[in-house]
């Protein structure tokens, strides 16, 4: 055999980098030492949120499954809200009782640990909609519980909730459909209104983007005004029976101003525009000095204003009236409507600097086209109750009720 010595590869040695090798995920061990937690301590939470807050437990891997041992006493099977397999713990939210001095403890107790872990407001944020877009197979008192714990959470400025987590996930056409929506929302509503006033609540509603009608909440066989006003009074909730009827109103009186204003621009025959404005009228049983407020704002908005002319803006608006003097007269059929028609041509004089100078020429040109009585101006002129302007508008409009009375004398 040969003696000679084998060649070597010369240069440098080239390391290889190590792979990162992740630990195996074990939910189940992470679980059962959170529950051992709560155990240990006898569900006392503050004793409980020291010892978590001590614990060298992956908390930012097991997120989810840490808010499921909060909740339920242990890990949920994925997909369900069954439990699964391991230690459980008898101090959750769902195995108390389902009163407010009960479950606000957790919501402190949550609030604190997510001050020490922001980190986990996302997965607060996952677990409830996964349980609320499950509601169907929490038993009953178990969705109370959720429904005081959400309106705590919201009064508690819990972070982590915000309103469109909890209430999108709701309107799920299932749960909606068997009552489950509206039983959950009920329960909340009920609950936040004891510490919040019902400006609050619909501050909610609006960043929950569910404000504008509450009848989503409401199976769609059972969607009437007649049936939210029922069972929100039935619960106590008249406030919100009241909000809901000013909603439907504001709804009305946008669809009545917005079929108005087209008529007019487009010049219909006046006798079409009243006939087709009284059965929207009786259609939404709407009050009749609305009905004249209402008018007056259309008409007016429809004047084509000549910028700082004048003479032109006073011929525009006392042509308009003239015009649609017909609709306001088959409006006015009281003297109560007839007043309030002058009071919403004191304001509107008053707030706008061009027509500031009319007050007595649209009166005049009123009363001439049989809107206004006489009785009506002089009551105005002598015991009319709107401040705004009046004092000004009064001496305007004296040598027309100057004239007024001569010609009652004469008579």
């Amino acid at each position: 055999m040969s003696s000679k010595e084998k060649p070597t590869l010369g240069g440098a040695r080239i390391k290889t980098r190590k792979r990162n090798i992740a630990a195996p995920l074990d939910p189940a061990a992470f679980a059962d030492a959170v529950v051992q937690i709560y155990l240990e301590n006898a569900g006392d939470l503050e004793l409980v949120a020291k010892s978590i807050e001590s614990s060298d437990l992956n908390f930012s891997r097991y997120g989810d499954t840490f808010f499921e041992v909060v909740f339920t006493g242990g890990r949920t099977q994925t997909g369900t809200i069954k439990p699964e397999e391991g230690e459980r713990h008898p101090y959750s939210v769902l195995e108390c009782e389902a009163s407010r001095e009960v479950i606000l403890p957790s919501v402190i107790y949550i609030q604190k640990i997510l001050r020490r872990k922001p980190f986990l407001i996302k997965n607060l944020e996952n677990v409830m909609q996964r349980f609320l877009q499950s509601l169907e197979l929490f038993e009953e008192n178990e969705r109370k519980k959720l429904a005081i714990f959400t309106a705590l959470a919201f009064s508690q400025k819990l972070s982590g909730l915000p309103p469109e987590t909890v209430f999108q996930p709701l309107l799920k056409d299932n749960l909606v459909a068997k009552g489950l929506v509206l039983s959950f929302m009920t329960d909340f509503f009920k609950e936040y209104l004891v510490d919040n006033n019902l400006d609050d609540l619909i501050s909610i509603l609006k960043r929950g983007k569910v404000e504008d009608n509450l009848l989503d909440f409401f199976p769609p066989t059972k969607r009437s005004a007649e049936i939210v006003s029922e069972h929100f009074s039935k619960e106590g909730l008249t406030m919100l029976v009241e909000y809901n009827e000013k909603k439907i109103f504001e709804v009305k009186l946008k669809e009545m101003k917005s079929s108005l204003t087209t008529q007019i621009a487009e010049e219909v025959d006046v006798d079409e525009v009243i006939e087709t404005l009284k059965q929207q009228v009786r259609d939404a049983k709407f009050p009749d000095i609305e009905v004249v407020r209402m008018l007056w704002d259309v008409i007016m908005d429809a004047v084509q204003w000549s910028g700082k002319n004048q003479q032109q803006n006073a011929n525009a608006a006392l042509r308009q009236v003239k015009t649609w003097a017909k609709l306001l007269h088959a409006f006015c059929t009281s003297g109560k409507l007839e007043l309030e028609l002058i009071y919403k041509v004191q304001i509107q004089c008053y707030e706008d600097a061009k027509l500031m100078k009319l007050f007595p020429e649209i009166i005049r040109n009123l009363y001439d086209q049989d809107v206004l009585a006489e009785d009506t101006i002089l009551h105005w002129f002598r015991k009319g109750t709107n401040s705004r302007g009046r004092q000004t508008f009064v001496k305007a409009l004296e040598p027309f009720i100057n004239w007024l009375e001569e010609a009652e004398e004469e008579d």
